[in-house]
């Protein structure tokens, strides 16, 4: 296979893979759990402001659900456990995003006179002739908000079991359309290793965007 046959058909995978959309936050968990053995549990606002919301409401319904497939069984009056479960979002700010080009991904077939495996942004139309594929990478500012998913699990004697918080930037903040893949990657792997911060990565749906 020629050099420029190779160059092409990686450009061609890569430049599939990168179409792929997927939501990453980063989850944080503390946690002193053991084993769920069907304990009862009651999902509760941690904001009283938020008592009796309808938002909230959608949101605990998400939660709950992932309560029963991790082994808890939630109940209306006296729990074992309490879920309080809380939401923020930021105000917009700018983020500087950048998209590779070929010679990002392939530095060693970096040709030109601008030499080898240097970064360089900007539009080049093709590759020998065939467009479609920059050559070198597109670098651009939006507007992000971050939005952080909290849930605390405790006794109703006050001893705390769980804290964990969910984190991620989106491009509009859509919270009804986010909020399912925060609430996911918040219970990947639950309840996790205990003091550690991860980055959770989930594949979207063709047709969700969720405010990127």
């Amino acid at each position: 296979m020629s050099l420029r046959t190779s160059a092409l058909l990686l450009v061609t995978i890569f430049g599939l893979s990168a179409c792929a959309k997927t939501f990453e936050a980063d989850v944080s968990r503390f946690h002193r759990l053991a084993a769920p053995q069907a304990e009862t549990v009651r999902i509760v606002p941690a904001d009283p402001a938020k008592v009796g919301s309808l938002e909230f409401e959608q949101y605990a319904a998400l939660v709950r659900a992932q309560l029963i497939d991790a082994g808890y069984r939630p109940v209306a009056d006296n729990p074992a456990i309490l879920a309080k479960l809380d939401w923020t979002v930021s105000e917009g700010r700018e983020k500087i995003r950048s998209y590779p080009g070929y010679y990002d991904y392939y530095p060693y077939y970096g040709f030109g006179h601008y030499g080898f495996g240097h970064f360089h942004h900007g539009y080049f139309p093709g590759y020998y002739g065939y467009g479609g594929y920059g050559g070198y990478g597109e670098v651009y500012s939006t507007t992000v908000h971050t939005v952080s998913l909290n849930l605390r699990l405790e006794r109703p004697t006050g001893e705390v079991l769980f804290e964990g918080r969910a984190v991620s930037d989106i491009g509009r903040p859509d919270l009804p359309a986010v909020m399912p893949y925060l609430v996911q990657a918040l219970f990947t792997d639950f309840p996790g290793e205990s003091g550690r911060t991860q980055t959770v990565e989930l594949k979207l749906p063709d047709k969700d965007d969720v405010g990127y």
